[in-house]
């Protein structure tokens, strides 16, 4: 039976990925880079790597590199003082399982941007436990923020659902024994989900799942 429902942030209940990768793609340009949708969603998205790691691949120099994430990551985070769009039936959903389950967030995104992301965007109230990348030592793809969420909420693997847009996200649940439903975005949905429990549309799939007697 699951008593909890453990969501990933960008990408998934919020499009920040859409912003974060447009400002990255936009300074790639400006340095006569071209970066593809497809290139990011496999290589930093899918397989962890980070923007230097990628900007290095490119044949870039390191003070190139240093310019694209000092500007980019300021403007992400100029970005995050607004609004911004959640994906596709996020509200309705969290909704529908609020006060039927324990909810949970589980990112690799720092905390500060997390819960300012939450507060503009009316998400502040809906999950019993936030962990981001402050909380642990290993992020996703590795099972600890999973485990983590688990050893905070008093909840066991078996009981608990993972619902993820990436392959890393997938592969971190699946590694801390929890089912995971993937909600793929424009940027992930090239990936690989063999080990998913279902692929959905949009997060309300969940819902479907639940109704299935995975409860």
């Amino acid at each position: 039976m699951i008593h909890a429902i453990l969501w990933d942030n960008d990408g998934l209940l919020l499009d920040s990925e859409t912003i974060f990768f447009e400002l990255t793609q936009e300074l790639f340009a400006d340095f006569g880079f071209m970066l593809r949708e497809e290139y990011w969603g496999i290589e930093y998205l899918g397989k962890a790597k980070r923007t230097r790691q990628v900007a290095h691949e490119f044949g870039m120099s390191a003070e190139q590199v240093d310019q694209i994430i000092e500007l980019r990551d300021r403007r992400f985070l100029e970005a995050l003082q607004q609004p911004i769009a959640l994906r596709p039936k996020v509200r309705e959903t969290l909704d529908a399982l609020s006060g039927r389950f324990k909810q949970g967030v589980v990112t690799g995104s720092p905390r500060e941007k997390v819960e300012l992301m939450h507060r503009l965007n009316g998400l502040n109230g809906y999950f019993d436990v936030v962990i981001t990348h402050d909380d642990v030592f290993e992020t996703k793809p590795h099972p600890e923020p999973y485990l983590t969420a688990l050893e905070r909420l008093g909840v066991k693997p078996e009981n608990a659902l993972a619902v993820e847009d990436s392959e890393r996200g997938l592969a971190s649940a699946n590694a801390a024994g929890i089912a995971c439903i993937v909600v793929p975005n424009h940027l992930t949905r090239i990936q690989k989900f063999e080990h998913a429990s279902a692929i959905e549309e949009d997060v309300s799939g969940v819902l479907k799942h639940l109704s299935k007697g995975h409860r």
